[in-house]
């Protein structure tokens, strides 16, 4: 059962509006997404699209793809619904534009995790083809620095080596071969390259352009937007550029993953704390795997800890009793 609040709007398209929501049996909130079959029935083309976004959800299963949860039809009210993980942080654009100053680490970690994600869509058989990536369609879970991948009501599926035939997208994230229509998935390498360039800049792409045509026409001529040269960081720059060439010398987003710039330095993104600073007991281990069940035998155990101020080393002494009752000690540094 989902609790739907309909005065908390999360988003509005001309097809959907998405409120948020609560499962009242997990206690969790989601995205409840409402679409009026009125409206809906009106355009072949919008119902298809309809489809097609729900039944690839429920087909997809990955970190970095949005999680689809359940669908069904209201016949009263008229409304197709259909529920989905509910995001604490927007959209990646709103994110962004949100907090202006954000390490290139960060940017490196969500670039990460898209990539991930077209890797999974791109290595079905047939290749899944998101063609409409851009920072609206990827969203956040800030307080995990987690990002997603949704909005899959355009996606194309690649059936064979042949190539798509339809013009479909945001003009400023399109392939200049989308134009052509003959194009496969690298369409979404493209598309990815812009969305790095955004995170990077806070510009949307080709936004020195006024209206669609002047942008068809930069981009088929292969003029990159302005806010690519203004990029500091060269590697940043060169990674970019890397996904914005021509479709035969585009790389995969599987190869495109092992990209130097994207290489993780854990060092750096993860400092030592300081001193006085609270250090975690549970680091990587996750909570269900703690839980016990009933039929365990309970242990008596005493824990004390002490700190050593010169390296922030904290010094774990487990006192447990053994089957006979007597006492066992442990010692561990963390």
């Amino acid at each position: 059962m989902y609790d739907e609040q309909l005065d908390e709007v999360l988003g509005k398209g001309a097809m959907k509006t998405v409120y948020k929501a609560i499962d009242e049996v997990l206690g969790m909130e989601v995205a409840w997404n409402q679409v009026k079959l009125n409206e809906v029935l009106r355009s072949p083309d919008e119902l298809q699209r309809l489809y097609s976004e729900v039944h690839l959800l429920s087909t997809l299963n990955h970190d970095s793809i949005i999680q689809f949860y359940t669908s069904w039809i209201d016949v009263e009210r008229k409304t197709f619904n259909f529920i989905t993980e509910f995001f604490t942080s927007g959209t990646l654009r709103e994110y962004r534009k949100k907090y202006k100053r954000v390490d290139i680490r960060a940017i490196k970690c969500w670039a990460r995790q898209i990539l991930r994600g077209l890797v999974y869509l791109h290595g079905h058989d047939p290749p899944v083809i998101h063609r409409d990536l851009k920072c609206d369609n990827i969203f956040v879970n800030g307080h995990l620095g987690e990002v997603k991948i949704g909005d899959l009501g355009l996606a194309a599926i690649l059936r064979g080596s042949q190539s798509a035939h339809s013009v479909i997208g945001t003009p400023e994230f399109m392939a200049p071969e989308l134009y052509e229509e003959n194009y496969n998935e690298l369409v979404d390498v493209y598309s990815f390259g812009m969305c790095v360039l955004e995170m990077l800049t806070s510009e949307y792409p080709y936004s020195e352009c006024s209206n669609p045509a002047q942008i068809y026409k930069k981009v088929t001529s292969g003029k990159l937007p302005g806010a690519f040269y203004r990029i500091q960081d060269l590697e940043a720059q060169r990674f970019i550029g890397k996904c914005l060439v021509t479709a035969s010398k585009r790389l995969p987003a599987k190869e495109l993953l092992l990209d130097p710039f994207l290489a993780s330095d854990e060092s750096k993104r993860l400092p030592r704390p300081k001193l006085g600073s609270q250090k975690p007991f549970l680091n990587d281990i996750r909570i269900e795997k703690l839980r016990l069940s009933d039929d365990r035998v309970r242990t008596n155990m005493t824990i004390t800890g002490t700190r050593n101020p010169d390296d922030d080393t904290i010094f774990l002494k487990v006192q447990t009793a053994d089957k006979d009752g007597m006492s066992v000690n442990s010692l561990y540094a963390i």
